[in-house]
């Protein structure tokens, strides 16, 4: 069934790209590569064929691609900014610039042709730019040919060899990848320190290793029985010293594998089918960890083919590698000497990326937040299931972070570009504890339901697509009736910060009390403002935001709708039919969903200690 899916959404893919050039479309790379690999100097040989197949409405007379292990040499790019941000990647620091030749990484290409043509070249850092023989017009084809070679670095970020854990390859960013070419021209930014942006297409890759080696990968292995590994009950021995390894991948945008003469290899199927598989080291320090972690992680992917939409693959693959933890398609890279709460967590944010960045596949070097932020987002929500915590909100650590950082004065706009933040940990609050935030709060502004039904709808609508920011909310808006591009607009390309306060709470008359609130920051939200009783009864005044054009329906028993609050008005006045003096308690936003950060002034009486 999941193949047919998967067949299915292709051919729909493929149809609307055809059919609706004007609007929506997107490149398609194909992808077929054989890799020699020496894991006594962990250098590597290859060659790769990609046919590139020109969606666009544009004649391209150049392409890009990224050399990403080119970053880890003295005098790079990701080593001068390591070594000059104040607050550098501890995983890196001033390593790179301490490598010895024999230590670096590099990926060099030595030979390219265009349909046959010899094409012209420059290895610029981390980006190859080529000049085309012939220009590549709209709906054409073209065929790359390339030789290339590389070594794998000393294990720094994400990937290389020999880790602290002792995993002797994690081959990521290893191969000459084609640069993607969209809506807003060619994205070849040179790898710094922060993630991707790739083009969808089909892997066909065979790779040569020591015959001693497990290998995990992106897709599915075409010669299981010739492997053995794990992949079958029997133990294959090799004719000569190497064995061949030939992966097939179908709708990824890239390939990612790792390798370790110990490595350890259990499947589970899950109650979906999909096969899920495991590679960690043979530590009798971690098996049982890694053991346990297996039923979780079918737990965790049932729960997001719930909450986002099926998995549409045959297969996941968790293993143990590279450092902390990183997505690729069918595949993550984790550290795996963590205690168990730890190991599960990190394997619900790697898992969730399957659904936010290798489906729903945002630019992440432009929409960090989208990428992170929304994964961080689900991840939580699935930890609280699976490990049972029962948070009423599990979103309060990413809150204290986002709050952190907007009252830190270190606060930028998240249309930063990943790369460019001041700080590391700047960028760290931002994509991933303010993106989170930005979906857990659009529940408090939509409702949880709506909020729900619109992450469903995001990916029937944009699974295997690059969505933007604007692509989302719109999803938003019309799963919900809102209108929201002040949402969107204000969280996500300001910092304009969320500030509502009680201003005054006075009797008016007998029976009543007027209470004026005040908007002291400058992004808007409409209001709930909870009223409890000293007889224990409780309200909610719901105050709607005018520019939404929308009221939200009552969530509790007790809801008061309001008169629109207008942004312009900087006050707001309420009278309720109740005593003052009948009154304990009155706040703004009782469940704290609202990211204000100030909330000493939400709460009547003060919460604040009196001063002498």
């Amino acid at each position: 069934m999941k193949k047919i899916f998967l067949s299915l959404t292709l051919l729909a893919t493929s149809l609307m790209v055809a059919q609706n050039n004007t609007s929506y479309w997107q490149q398609h790379a194909d992808y077929k590569m054989e890799v020699d690999m020496n894991v006594e100097n962990f250098q590597y040989t290859g060659t790769q064929e990609l046919e590139y197949t020109n969606n666009s409405p544009d004649t391209l007379d150049r392409v890009f691609y990224h050399l990403q292990f080119n970053a880890f040499q003295p005098g790079s790019e990701m080593d001068v900014r390591s070594r000059t941000i104040q607050d550098p990647d501890r995983r890196v620091g001033d390593r790179i610039s301490k490598l010895s030749p024999e230590q670096q990484g590099y990926l060099r290409v030595s030979s390219l042709t265009q349909d046959g043509a010899v094409v012209d070249y420059e290895e610029v850092g981390t980006i190859l730019e080529v000049e085309l023989q012939e220009p590549i017009l709209p709906g054409e084809k073209t065929v790359f040919e390339m030789e290339f070679n590389g070594q794998v670095p000393e294990q720094i970020r994400r990937s290389g060899r020999n880790s602290s854990e002792d995993i002797a390859l994690s081959m990521t960013q290893w191969y000459p990848k084609l640069a993607e070419y969209d809506f807003e021209g060619w994205h070849a930014d040179p790898y710094i320190g922060r993630e991707f942006h790739g083009v969808w297409g089909d892997f066909d890759v065979k790779l040569t290793i020591d015959k001693n080696y497990t290998v995990a990968a992106t897709g599915y292995l075409q010669n299981a029985d010739e492997i053995g590994h794990g992949y079958t009950d029997e133990e294959v021995e090799a004719e000569g010293d190497t064995h061949t390894w030939h992966f097939v991948a179908p709708k990824v945008h890239d390939f990612t594998w790792a390798a370790d003469p110990e490595y350890i290899h259990d499947v589970r199927i899950a109650e979906d089918g999909t096969e899920l598989h495991f590679f960690y080291k043979d530590n009798e320090e971690i098996k049982e960890n890694w053991k346990d972690l297996q039923s979780k992680t079918e737990e965790l992917l049932l729960f997001f083919n719930e909450k986002i939409g099926p998995y549409p693959w045959d297969q996941y693959t968790v293993a143990q590698g590279g450092d902390g933890g990183m997505e690729y398609a069918m595949i993550t890279l984790i550290t795996g000497e963590r205690n168990f709460q730890s190991l599960v967590g990190v394997t619900a944010h790697e898992l969730a990326h399957a659904w936010f960045q290798h489906l729903m596949a945002t630019n992440e070097s432009k929409h960090e937040w989208m990428d992170e932020g929304f994964t961080s987002y689900i991840s939580s929500e699935a930890m609280n299931r699976v490990m049972q915590t029962d948070a009423e909100n599990p979103h309060t650590r990413s809150y204290r972070s986002y709050l952190q950082l907007a009252n830190s004065g270190m606060e930028q706009p998240q249309t930063t570009h990943a790369d460019r933040y001041t700080l590391n940990a700047a960028y760290g609050a931002s994509a991933y504890s303010k993106g989170a935030v930005f979906l857990a709060q659009l529940g408090y502004v939509i409702g949880r339901e709506n909020l729900d039904k619109t992450l469903k709808r995001y990916y029937d609508d944009w699974k295997f697509k690059h969505p933007t920011p604007n692509d989302f909310i719109r999803v938003a808006e019309k799963v919900s009736g809102a209108e929201l591009d002040w949402y969107l607009t204000d969280w996500t390309q300001t910092t304009n910060q969320i500030d509502y306060a009680i201003k005054s709470v006075e009797e008016d008359g007998e029976n009543s009390t007027k209470i004026t609130l005040e908007r002291i920051g400058e992004m808007p939200m409409p209001i709930e403002l909870s009223v409890s009783l000293k007889n224990g009864d409780h309200q909610i005044h719901y105050i709607p935001l005018q520019m939404m054009r929308w009221e939200k329906e009552a969530e509790t028993e007790n809801w008061i709708q309001e008169k629109d609050w207008a942004w312009a008005h900087p006050t707001y006045e309420l009278t309720v039919d109740i005593p003052l003096n009948e009154i304990e308690s009155i706040e703004i936003d009782d469940t704290q969903l609202m990211a204000d950060v100030n909330r000493a002034n939400n709460v009547y009486p003060s919460e604040e200690p009196e001063t002498e």
